[in-house]
């Protein structure tokens, strides 16, 4: 192969969906995980709904993934979005039904793979062929018949090094950022979790809630971001994905719903009640919809302060426990509020705060480079893939 030719992802990928384990045998813990569709979100796995298989897989060796396999979510609401790239710390690991794998055959490289699976082209063929009304879904046979460029290996192979270059920073700040949170967590734990709840986190922060905009507001595309529940996941805000509104929106709207780099969000309301989000350092314009709360801090780094024992066991059961509505859980700020906290003198507080503000200060200093780095990534990959610029 000497220059750039299209192909069907199916001759240039084997192509694997997975094995149908029967749910009732899944368990909480155990060495080998399970890759289900909940676990495939946008570049990675994610385990807070983890399950394991603990019985025999004599004949199941097919379904075992490998360092650098790519996973595609076959149905659900985001099909299309949910392809992740396996790492070596997510092993061992093996592959359930509605799930696909796909591993690039020879003369093909992997990476190159991976950033075309990643691109908004595989994203957007999805959206327009996958069927299903209530659960959207994507076959194998459609999987197979995504169009791809393709240069020459050694094109290949240098097209995936400059962008996953990109992504290698992108994990080593995310590393960077669990150790700080990590140490953050152990001096809270020591300072504050440890002692009794006699007060409430109100002597620390207030809970703001969103503006109710009206559904006619948002837009595809806009000038001004709002940030849903949705937008919050893993403990940080994804700015990337939001709805829009445009100028007229926000017009006398009050200062006290816009959110800036740094603030920290809760969700007030649903499945995901008590999710708690860190927002990168930005220069979006960002506004707080309905049912998300800002935690507005009452002296400096307090809201971190708040932001731990919410996120704590102790916190989640408070807000579990307060929450009114069975179909529909909610939550008032008020409550929020009212969520127990030890009583300090304020001089101590206040030095607590600053200690732990430190670590949250690097943490969102390295969130806003992390943004950086995939705006430039993003910015390079479709240029790259379709032989725009070349290298």
């Amino acid at each position: 192969m000497t220059e750039w030719k299209e192909y069907k992802l199916g001759e240039i990928a084997e192509i694997i969906t997975g094995y149908p384990f029967p749910g009732d045998k899944y368990e909480s813990t155990g060495n080998l995980r399970v890759v289900r569709g909940e676990n495939v979100t946008i570049g990675n796995l994610r385990w807070d709904t983890e399950k394991h298989w603990n019985h025999e897989t004599e004949g199941l060796e097919k379904y075992f993934l490998q360092s650098g396999d790519i996973v595609i979510g076959m149905d659900g609401s985001r099909v299309g979005d949910n392809r992740a790239k396996v790492k070596q710390v997510d092993l061992p690991l093996i592959l359930a039904q509605r799930v696909a794998c796909l591993r690039a055959k020879k003369e093909f490289s992997q990476g190159y793979l991976w950033y075309t699976i990643f691109s908004d082209n595989f994203k957007k063929y999805v959206e327009a062929i996958h069927t299903g009304t209530s659960i959207p879904h994507i076959s194998q046979k459609q999987i197979e018949d995504f169009e791809i460029l393709c240069p020459p290996l050694e094109t290949q192979r240098r097209i995936a090094a400059t962008l996953s270059s990109l992504d290698d920073k992108i994990y080593l700040l995310h590393r960077e950022n669990a150790t700080l949170e990590q140490m953050a967590e152990t001096l809270f734990k020591e300072l504050v979790l440890n002692k009794e709840n006699e007060g409430t986190i109100e002597q620390i922060v207030s809970i703001q809630n969103g503006y109710a905009f009206k559904s006619k507001d948002f837009k595809d595309v806009g000038a001004h971001k709002v940030i849903k529940i949705k937008n919050i996941s893993d403990s940080i805000v994804n700015i990337d994905t939001t709805d829009f509104v445009d100028d007229n929106a926000i017009i006398g709207l009050s200062p006290k719903f816009k959110i800036n780099g740094g603030d920290i969000l809760i969700a007030m309301t649903g499945a995901e009640i008590g999710k708690l989000g860190i927002i990168p350092k930005n220069d979006k314009s960002l506004w707080l919809n309905q049912r998300v709360g800002l935690l507005v801090e009452k002296f400096k780094g307090s809201k971190y302060l708040a932001y731990l024992q919410l996120k704590s066991d102790f916190g989640q059961d408070y807000i579990e426990n307060t929450a009114t509505g069975s179909a529909q859980p909610n939550i008032s700020g008020v409550g929020i509020e009212k969520c127990g906290f030890p009583i300090f003198k304020q001089e101590d507080l206040i030095q607590i705060s600053l200690q732990i503000g430190e670590l949250y200060d690097k943490i969102i200093f390295n969130l806003g480079q992390i943004n950086v780095l995939k705006d430039t990534r993003d910015f390079l990959l479709p240029k790259l893939m379709n032989n725009e610029i070349k290298i």
